[in-house]
Protein backbone atom coordinates (compact mmCIF):
# COMPACT_ATOMS: atom_id res chain seq x y z
CA UNK A 1 0.00 0.00 0.00
CA UNK A 2 1.37 3.38 -0.93
CA UNK A 3 0.64 6.57 0.92
CA UNK A 4 0.17 9.71 -1.09
CA UNK A 5 2.54 12.42 0.05
CA UNK A 6 0.96 15.45 1.63
CA UNK A 7 0.54 18.33 -0.78
CA UNK A 8 3.01 21.04 0.10
CA UNK A 9 1.17 23.94 1.68
CA UNK A 10 -1.95 22.04 2.61
CA UNK A 11 -2.40 21.61 6.37
CA UNK A 12 -2.05 18.04 7.58
CA UNK A 13 -5.30 16.28 8.45
CA UNK A 14 -5.72 15.92 12.18
CA UNK A 15 -3.05 18.54 12.89
CA UNK A 16 -3.72 21.35 15.35
CA UNK A 17 -6.68 23.37 14.22
CA UNK A 18 -5.03 25.85 11.92
CA UNK A 19 -7.12 28.67 10.52
CA UNK A 20 -6.79 32.22 9.27
CA UNK A 21 -7.66 33.45 12.76
CA UNK A 22 -5.00 31.29 14.45
CA UNK A 23 -2.38 32.59 12.01
CA UNK A 24 -3.45 36.23 12.44
CA UNK A 25 -3.53 35.92 16.24
CA UNK A 26 -0.02 34.45 16.34
CA UNK A 27 1.25 37.16 13.97
CA UNK A 28 -0.26 39.88 16.18
CA UNK A 29 1.31 38.32 19.26
CA UNK A 30 4.74 38.21 17.62
CA UNK A 31 4.33 41.73 16.26
CA UNK A 32 3.57 43.09 19.71
CA UNK A 33 6.66 41.40 21.16
CA UNK A 34 9.06 42.25 18.33
CA UNK A 35 7.79 45.59 17.05
CA UNK A 36 7.52 44.32 13.48
CA UNK A 37 5.51 41.91 11.38
CA UNK A 38 7.08 38.45 11.59
CA UNK A 39 8.34 36.75 8.47
CA UNK A 40 6.28 33.90 7.04
CA UNK A 41 9.06 31.50 8.00
CA UNK A 42 9.15 32.72 11.61
CA UNK A 43 5.37 32.63 11.86
CA UNK A 44 5.34 29.05 10.55
CA UNK A 45 8.04 28.04 13.04
CA UNK A 46 6.03 29.51 15.92
CA UNK A 47 2.94 27.63 14.74
CA UNK A 48 4.93 24.41 14.17
CA UNK A 49 3.81 24.16 10.57
CA UNK A 50 5.40 24.23 7.14
CA UNK A 51 5.67 27.81 5.83
CA UNK A 52 3.69 26.83 2.75
CA UNK A 53 0.68 25.98 4.95
CA UNK A 54 0.23 29.71 5.60
CA UNK A 55 -0.22 30.19 1.86
CA UNK A 56 -3.11 27.75 2.00
CA UNK A 57 -4.99 30.41 4.02
CA UNK A 58 -3.45 33.58 2.56
CA UNK A 59 -2.47 33.77 -1.10
CA UNK A 60 0.48 36.08 -0.35
CA UNK A 61 2.09 38.16 2.39
CA UNK A 62 0.09 41.27 1.41
CA UNK A 63 -3.16 39.39 2.07
CA UNK A 64 -1.82 38.31 5.47
CA UNK A 65 -0.77 41.90 6.29
CA UNK A 66 -4.25 43.09 5.36
CA UNK A 67 -5.83 40.55 7.70
CA UNK A 68 -3.48 41.52 10.55
CA UNK A 69 -4.08 45.24 9.99
CA UNK A 70 -7.86 44.89 9.82
CA UNK A 71 -7.91 42.69 12.91
CA UNK A 72 -5.89 45.23 14.89
CA UNK A 73 -7.82 48.31 13.74
CA UNK A 74 -11.13 46.56 14.46
CA UNK A 75 -10.04 46.66 18.11
CA UNK A 76 -10.20 50.46 18.37
CA UNK A 77 -13.08 52.41 19.85
CA UNK A 78 -16.50 51.61 18.44
CA UNK A 79 -18.62 54.80 18.38
CA UNK A 80 -22.00 54.98 20.00
CA UNK A 81 -21.42 55.09 23.75
CA UNK A 82 -20.76 58.82 24.18
CA UNK A 83 -23.36 61.56 23.77
CA UNK A 84 -21.35 64.14 21.86
CA UNK A 85 -19.75 63.72 18.42
CA UNK A 86 -16.68 65.64 19.65
CA UNK A 87 -16.16 63.16 22.46
CA UNK A 88 -16.63 60.31 19.98
CA UNK A 89 -13.99 61.75 17.60
CA UNK A 90 -11.59 62.33 20.51
CA UNK A 91 -12.05 58.77 21.77
CA UNK A 92 -11.75 57.24 18.29
CA UNK A 93 -8.50 59.07 17.65
CA UNK A 94 -7.06 58.35 21.10
CA UNK A 95 -7.83 54.63 20.85
CA UNK A 96 -6.13 54.52 17.44
CA UNK A 97 -3.06 56.24 18.90
CA UNK A 98 -2.98 53.72 21.75
CA UNK A 99 -3.10 50.88 19.22
CA UNK A 100 -0.19 52.38 17.28
CA UNK A 101 1.69 52.75 20.57
CA UNK A 102 1.14 49.11 21.57
CA UNK A 103 2.37 47.79 18.22
CA UNK A 104 5.46 49.82 17.43
CA UNK A 105 5.80 48.41 13.90
CA UNK A 106 2.15 48.87 12.99
CA UNK A 107 2.37 52.46 11.73
CA UNK A 108 5.13 51.58 9.27
CA UNK A 109 3.26 48.45 8.21
CA UNK A 110 0.04 50.40 7.56
CA UNK A 111 1.90 53.06 5.57
CA UNK A 112 3.47 50.41 3.31
CA UNK A 113 0.30 48.40 2.71
CA UNK A 114 -1.05 48.23 -0.82
CA UNK A 115 -4.57 47.47 0.40
CA UNK A 116 -7.02 49.68 2.26
CA UNK A 117 -8.84 47.32 4.64
CA UNK A 118 -7.54 48.84 7.90
CA UNK A 119 -8.21 52.38 6.62
CA UNK A 120 -11.74 51.37 5.65
CA UNK A 121 -12.43 50.22 9.23
CA UNK A 122 -11.29 53.60 10.60
CA UNK A 123 -13.17 55.57 7.91
CA UNK A 124 -16.36 53.62 8.62
CA UNK A 125 -16.18 54.45 12.32
CA UNK A 126 -15.34 58.08 11.59
CA UNK A 127 -18.33 58.37 9.23
CA UNK A 128 -20.57 56.84 11.88
CA UNK A 129 -19.51 59.60 14.31
CA UNK A 130 -19.93 62.52 11.94
CA UNK A 131 -23.16 61.35 10.29
CA UNK A 132 -25.18 64.11 11.97
CA UNK A 133 -22.59 66.88 11.74
CA UNK A 134 -23.70 68.04 8.29
CA UNK A 135 -20.58 67.52 6.20
CA UNK A 136 -21.01 66.60 2.56
CA UNK A 137 -19.16 63.58 1.16
CA UNK A 138 -16.19 65.61 -0.05
CA UNK A 139 -15.83 67.47 3.27
CA UNK A 140 -16.09 64.21 5.21
CA UNK A 141 -13.33 62.73 3.04
CA UNK A 142 -11.09 65.73 3.70
CA UNK A 143 -11.90 65.61 7.41
CA UNK A 144 -10.98 61.94 7.80
CA UNK A 145 -7.78 62.41 5.75
CA UNK A 146 -6.74 65.35 7.91
CA UNK A 147 -7.45 63.42 11.09
CA UNK A 148 -5.56 60.34 9.87
CA UNK A 149 -2.57 62.46 8.84
CA UNK A 150 -2.55 64.17 12.24
CA UNK A 151 -2.82 60.86 14.13
CA UNK A 152 -0.04 59.27 12.09
CA UNK A 153 2.20 62.29 12.59
CA UNK A 154 1.45 62.35 16.32
CA UNK A 155 2.17 58.63 16.65
CA UNK A 156 5.43 59.01 14.73
CA UNK A 157 6.55 61.96 16.88
CA UNK A 158 5.69 60.14 20.10
CA UNK A 159 8.05 57.31 19.13
CA UNK A 160 10.89 59.74 19.83
CA UNK A 161 9.43 61.31 22.96
CA UNK A 162 9.64 60.32 26.58
CA UNK A 163 6.63 62.33 27.78
CA UNK A 164 4.20 60.48 30.00
CA UNK A 165 0.75 59.34 28.91
CA UNK A 166 -1.01 62.20 30.72
CA UNK A 167 1.08 64.80 28.88
CA UNK A 168 0.50 63.02 25.56
CA UNK A 169 -3.24 63.11 26.21
CA UNK A 170 -3.13 66.83 27.04
CA UNK A 171 -1.26 67.58 23.80
CA UNK A 172 -3.70 65.41 21.87
CA UNK A 173 -6.78 67.03 23.45
CA UNK A 174 -5.59 70.52 22.54
CA UNK A 175 -4.96 69.60 18.93
CA UNK A 176 -8.11 67.55 18.48
CA UNK A 177 -10.21 70.42 19.88
CA UNK A 178 -8.83 72.73 17.20
CA UNK A 179 -9.50 70.08 14.59
CA UNK A 180 -13.14 69.81 15.64
CA UNK A 181 -13.58 73.60 15.54
CA UNK A 182 -12.41 73.47 11.95
CA UNK A 183 -14.92 70.76 11.08
CA UNK A 184 -17.91 72.64 12.44
CA UNK A 185 -17.05 75.91 14.16
CA UNK A 186 -20.59 76.76 15.27
CA UNK A 187 -20.95 73.44 17.11
CA UNK A 188 -17.42 73.19 18.52
CA UNK A 189 -17.56 75.66 21.39
CA UNK A 190 -16.71 72.86 23.85
CA UNK A 191 -13.43 70.95 24.02
CA UNK A 192 -12.58 67.30 23.78
CA UNK A 193 -12.99 65.24 26.91
CA UNK A 194 -9.95 64.88 29.12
Amino acid sequence: MTVKPKKRGRPAKGAQSLSQQVIVDKAKQLMKLQGKVPSIRQLATELSIDAMAIYYYFKNKDELLEAIGVSLVEGIYVPGTLNDWREEIAELGWSYLNLLGQYSGLLETLMKMKTTGPAEVFISRFNQVIAGVGLDTSEAGHAVNLLADYLHGFAFAMQFSDVDKETKRAIYNGSISLYMKAIQPELSSGSASE
